[in-house]
C-alpha cells in the first residue's frame, strides 16, 4: 500500500505566539525530520502544510512573514508545499487529488496542534478511505484555558486555573478520541522502526 507522510503546520508562526514555551513538544523538528527521512528511505511521497490566515494581521498572516516552516525542516524540490486556509489539509487544498493520483492509501500524520488540525485532517482522512497512523509523540499543543476564560488572562493565570485543559490532558483526548475509529496511534520509534 503506498504510504504519505503530511506534516501539518509545523511552522514559525507558533513560535510567536505567547504559549510557545508551554508547547508539550519543544522538538517536533527533531521528530518531524525523524519520520522525514524515514518516508524518504521508503520511497514514500512527503507533503508539507502550512496554515495560513491571509488578511488577519496575525502571525498566521502571509504578510507578518511566519507563515513558512520551522527552521530545521528542509523540504525536497519534489515535496509539494501546500497551504491552507482552513483547520484540515484537504478542504481548501488539492491534497486529495495529489494523494489519489499517486495511488496513496495510507498516511501518517504529524504535526501543530495535535487537537486542532492534526486531528481535524485524521478525522477527514478517515472518512475518505484512508488508513491513518497519527504519530502522536510528534504533534505539539499547548494548554487550553477553559471556555468562559476572561480574555486578558495572563498565562500565568492560565496555567494555574485548574479548569484549564493541560497539553497532556489533550494529547490523552485526541489518543482516546482517534484510535480504533479513525487511526493508529503510533509512536516515531514505532513508525521508523527504531
Amino acid at each position: 500500500m503506498s504510504t504519505a507522510l503530511i506534516v501539518i503546520d509545523v511552522q514559525e508562526s507558533f513560535k510567536m505566539l505567547p504559549d510557545w514555551e508551554h508547547v508539550s513538544q519543544p522538538n517536533i523538528v527533531w521528530q518531524v525530520n525523524r519520520l522525514v527521512e524515514s518516508a524518504r528511505e521508503r520511497g514514500q511521497q512527503v507533503i508539507w502544510i502550512l496554515g495560513s490566515r491571509p488578511g488577519a494581521g496575525t502571525v498566521f498572516d502571509p504578510a507578518r512573514g511566519y507563515v513558512r516552516l520551522m527552521e530545521g525542516l528542509h523540504p525536497r524540490q519534489d515535496e509539494p508545499i501546500l497551504t491552507k486556509t482552513a483547520h484540515n489539509a484537504f478542504t481548501t487544498t488539492n491534497l486529495h487529488q495529489r494523494l489519489t493520483a499517486k495511488g496513496v492509501r495510507k498516511l501518517t500524520i504529524c504535526g501543530i496542534r495535535t487537537e486542532q488540525c492534526c486531528e481535524t485532517t485524521t478525522r477527514l482522512a478517515s472518512d475518505l478511505g484512508f488508513e491513518v497512523d497519527f504519530a502522536i509523540d510528534a504533534t505539539a499543543t499547548s494548554p487550553i484555558p477553559r471556555p468562559d476564560a476572561p480574555e486578558d488572562l495572563s498565562y500565568a493565570e492560565l496555567l494555574d486555573d485548574p479548569d484549564t485543559l493541560s497539553s497532556e490532558d489533550i494529547i490523552t483526548r485526541t489518543h482516546y478520541a482517534l484510535a480504533g475509529r479513525f487511526a493508529s496511534i503510533r509512536t516515531v520509534d514505532e513508525l521508523t522502526g527504531v
